[in-house]
Parts: C-alpha cells; structure tokens; sequence
C-alpha cells in the first residue's frame, strides 16, 4: 500500500525554511509547491491562485495544507479553503508564524509602527518592496508608504551575516532604526510535524 500523498502549497517566501524543515524532520511523504511571493503586493489574487493549485491537486494527492496566513486577504483565503476543506497554518501571517503569535504581538506593543522583515524579504527587499512598490522610479512615494512607520524589525530566521546587512541596507534605505530579533523557524515546525 503507497502512503498518502500529501501536498504543501505554500508562499514561495517561506520554500528555503519550509524545505530545511520537511528535510530536518524527514518528513519525504510531503511535497511542496510555491506561489509566488510577489502576491503580497496584490492580496486580492491570493485565495484564486492557492485555489487553483488545490484544484490541479485534487486528482493526485490525497491530502492539501496550505502554508499562508491570511496576508491581506480580508478572509477570502480562509473562506475559501473552507469550501475547499483544507486546513492552513494558525496565524495572520509568515511574521507571527515566525516569532509565534504572542512574541509578535508583544514586539507590535512595544512599537505599532513596526515595519517586518523575514530573511526572505531581507534578501529580495530591492525587487519586492523598492521595486516592487515603484520607490525606484518614484522616491518620492516613499514617506506616503513608509512615513508612520518607526522601526524596521528583521526576523531572523537563520543567522547569515550577508542577511543580515541586507536587512541593515533596507532600514538605512527607508531611513527607520534596525531590530534585529531570532526567531528560528517557529510555528513551520509544528504544522508540518501534525
């Protein structure tokens, strides 16, 4: 009897850590598929693209999570994995995943204005958020986007010292202090190993 096969789909900017833990724990009975991470800039397409893939799945896997928070949607996602029976993370988004969600939201009490980077978006801040935002070609948007914030808080998830001035350059970019706190993979762990 082969075992059930079961498929993760998951925001492409959670692959690196998610692959490191299904190889951590051995867990080779889930394969993972990945959104782009880009979808962040448009919430809205979120719930279609996670169903599209759930419904391409359908056929060949006996078991579908969905490693997304809500990230904006405004409960579309969850409304529609409902009808869908399939089951996600706990939590908001990648950020409370990561520091668990009451370490997040003691970081959030100590500054609202707090500005969250994950190693991901610490590696490709150029391409999503400056680029992505359209800050390279209009500058001038940037305190409309970025002026209530007061921090940056980078969320590490792996010590890398090349990370970590990539997190140094976006905060110095947008002009806010850097914190920097380890928060190792947190919540990934757990839903994957259930």
């Amino acid at each position: 009897m082969t075992p059930p096969r079961t498929l993760l789909i998951a925001c492409g900017a959670l692959a690196r850590e998610v692959k490191a833990v299904l190889a951590a724990n051995r867990l080779d009975q889930i394969e993972i598929t990945c959104l782009p991470a880009i979808l962040h800039n448009r919430p809205d397409r979120i719930p279609a693209a996670v169903h599209a893939r759930i419904l391409a799945a359908r056929a060949t896997h006996d078991r579908i999570l969905v490693l997304y928070g809500d990230c904006g949607t405004g409960g579309a996602l969850d409304a529609m994995l409902a009808e869908e029976g399939v089951a996600r993370i706990e939590g908001p988004h990648c950020y409370a995943f990561y520091a668990g969600e009451a370490d997040f939201a003691a970081l959030m009490a100590e500054e609202i204005g707090s500005f969250f980077l994950t190693d991901y978006l610490a590696r490709h801040f150029d391409r999503l958020v400056w680029r992505g935002l359209g800050l390279d070609r209009h500058p001038e948007l940037r305190p409309m986007i970025f002026g209530h914030y007061r921090r940056l808080v980078h969320l590490v998830q792996q010590p890398d010292t090349a990370v970590t001035a990539k997190a140094e350059a976006a905060a110095a970019r947008l002009g806010l202090p850097l914190v920097v706190r380890q928060t190792g993979v947190g919540g990934l762990t757990g839903f994957l190993a259930a």
